[in-house]
């Protein structure tokens, strides 16, 4: 594409942004996402014990964990490099969201842990898939000054679901231990059918509601190329994301670690309980977090706000280590760890992607977004992987004192690229 050509599409590209940054794109990709999230993180909140019921250890939930991340990453690199040659956005996210209630089904059929990986790997491909589209359709459709207050509006609709469906789940879970089930893991597998619901809405919403900012097709785009071309401080910035992102694991490990911290004193099904509500309170926390991180983005700047973030995310780790190592129960001091998740996300999420954009081409957003999704996924692999790996091998203080040595390399590497 020549220089003609990119001036004429960012020209077309302006003359159909709306003016506001809260418009019906906006909107309609957070209600998307919060129906999105209601759907599978109804599965996140109950999946560990669920695996507990069906006497499945730690180690396999890093490793589901670890490989839907690895799927999911791989699978957004690749869906954005399409979406820039082809122009086909839109089309991509509806598939996309079509597989999350597909692999809770999958889920919600298991009676071990291979059906329970493919159904995570079907609903994280989905999540890859959509992703970095939506991302850069939402990017597109709000001003660059504006872009912090439209991800924290769409992060904060997001985590909406994230807080309903986690918490609607785990009082139908104890609704339905009262009813008659051939095993332990009936109530679960209730409570994954009717998650399904919001699934299949999610689908409709983005349809009917959500618009594409006009995006031409590049043909004559190289995947290899495209890679090659990212500008220097933007793989800077990659492999920071990347060297935090291999000590950020998957939180259904901190709920799992919720859930073994408080056994002994509450028993399995009551622990499990608690340990879903808190997960419900690190929702809820994000929820209330993301729209002020945004404004206070988009006035002393992206990169700062989230590296006090990533800071978060290394104190969120090390204290979970240390409450493994003094045998904590208390869901109090819990409930903290959980805050302090909820605040690193609610700003890693919100202010990854508004950074990626002020680095990249708007010709090679999607591809952008969708390497910084792949960088982050790998490395959450690893972490997940490696958590719940050291965690059954050794114990759970060297796994998450690992992962929060790796969180303060990426905060420090993160603190260069900026400098």
């Amino acid at each position: 594409m020549t220089a003609k050509d990119r001036a004429e599409n960012t020209a077309n590209d302006d003359s159909v942004q709306p003016k506001g940054w809260m418009n019906r794109t906006v909107v309609g990709a957070g209600i998307t996402s919060a129906l999105g999230d209601f759907c599978y993180e109804t599965t996140t909140v109950i999946l560990p014990g669920f695996l507990a019921v069906l006497g499945i250890p730690a180690a396999a939930l890093g490793l589901i964990e670890g490989i839907a991340d690895a799927v999911a990453s791989f699978t957004k690199m690749v869906s954005g490099y399409i979406a820039d040659k082809l122009g086909h956005r839109k089309l991509l996210v509806l598939l996309g969201y079509g597989l999350t209630p597909l692999g809770q089904a999958l889920i919600a059929l298991s009676v071990g842990w291979p059906l329970i990986l493919l159904g995570r790997m079907v609903s994280w491909f989905g999540k890859g898939l959509r992703g970095p589209l939506r991302d850069a359709i939402v990017i597109q459709a709000v001003s660059p000054e504006t872009r912090g207050r439209a991800f924290g509006f769409h992060r904060a609709a997001d985590t909406v679901g994230a807080v309903l469906g986690p918490l609607l789940g785990v009082a139908l879970l104890g609704l339905a231990q009262g009813w008659h089930w051939s095993d332990d893991a009936g109530p679960f597998r209730f409570v994954l059918w009717l998650s399904l619901v919001p699934g299949v809405l999610a689908v409709l919403a983005f349809l009917t509601l959500v618009q594409d900012p006009q995006h031409s097709p590049n043909p004559a785009l190289k995947f290899f190329g495209s890679l090659r071309g990212l500008p220097l401080r933007f793989k800077r910035y990659l492999g920071a994301v990347g060297l935090f992102g291999v000590g950020d694991f998957s939180h259904a490990l901190l709920i799992l670690a919720a859930t073994t911290l408080l056994t002994p004193s509450m028993g399995v099904v009551q622990a499990a309980q608690v340990a879903g509500l808190l997960y419900v309170w690190r929702n809820v926390v994000q929820l209330a977090a993301s729209w002020p991180v945004g404004w206070l983005a988009d006035r002393v700047g992206h990169s700062s706000v989230l590296l006090v973030g990533y800071a978060l995310g290394v104190a969120m780790a090390a204290l979970t280590a240390l409450a493994f190592w003094s045998d904590i129960d208390s869901v109090a001091l819990l409930a903290g760890i959980f805050l302090i998740a909820g605040l690193y996300v609610a700003v890693q999420e919100a202010l990854e992607s508004t950074v990626t954009a002020e680095m990249v081409q708007a010709e090679t957003m999607s591809f952008s977004i969708g390497a910084l999704g792949t960088v982050n996924g790998a490395a959450k692999f690893l972490s997940s992987a490696t958590v719940g790996v050291v965690w059954t091998a050794v114990s759970p203080v060297l796994a998450f004192a690992l992962a929060a040595g790796f969180m303060l390399a990426g905060t420090l590497a993160l603190l260069r690229v900026r400098a």
